[in-house]
């Protein structure tokens, strides 16, 4: 009899209502450790209490839960300077996602995982295909497989709302940068 080893995943978390249903669904067949890495949230103390939800959630579930100790913002503000006033999944965006999983797919690389993965697909209000493009890019460049997925597709994003309920967490009502509140 064999045993099966899962691969392992690092999976980018911007926060744990969204991370439900995605670890529920990647731990079928990997070995998921979260990373919570989102400089661009706003004001900070939404950026802390987004950080401690997913830790809280990851320890909950039993799963590693990687964060930064560093809060990024003025990178994030830097890379997207000039584009304050671009419409909600615009070109500030697709920057954001670039920023986050390109420091995912780092991170991923430099710890040897096999994969690492994206919470983002999960919303109703993000381009699947526009965070999967960058997520490959990413993988080109760093060298670590990218899995792809839509995650709101088959009722995920309603159960993702179910979960969040049944285990109490704290669900914001913006994505979470200063222009989109």
């Amino acid at each position: 009899m064999s045993i099966r080893v899962k691969k392992s995943t690092l999976l980018h978390i911007c926060c744990a209502p969204c991370s439900t249903h995605v670890i529920k669904k990647l731990q079928a067949d990997f070995s998921v450790t979260g990373y919570f890495y989102n400089p661009n949230l706003y004001p900070e103390s939404e950026h802390n209490k987004r950080r401690q939800e997913a830790i809280r959630f990851g320890e909950e579930i039993g799963i590693e839960m990687l964060v930064p100790d560093k809060y990024e913002k003025k990178e994030w503000l830097e890379l997207v300077k000039g584009l304050e006033k671009e419409p909600e999944g615009g070109q500030r965006c697709e920057i954001c996602y670039r920023m986050r999983l390109e420091k995912t797919a780092r991170l991923a690389a430099a710890k040897k995982y096999d994969y690492f993965a994206a919470t983002l697909t999960i919303s109703p209000h993000k381009r699947a295909e526009a965070i999967n493009k960058i997520g490959a890019d990413a993988s080109q460049q760093h060298g670590v497989k990218f899995y792809a997925a839509d995650f709101k597709k088959e009722g995920g994003f309603q159960e993702s709302v179910e979960l969040s309920e049944k285990h109490k967490l704290y669900r914001q009502n913006y994505c979470g940068c200063e222009f989109s509140k």
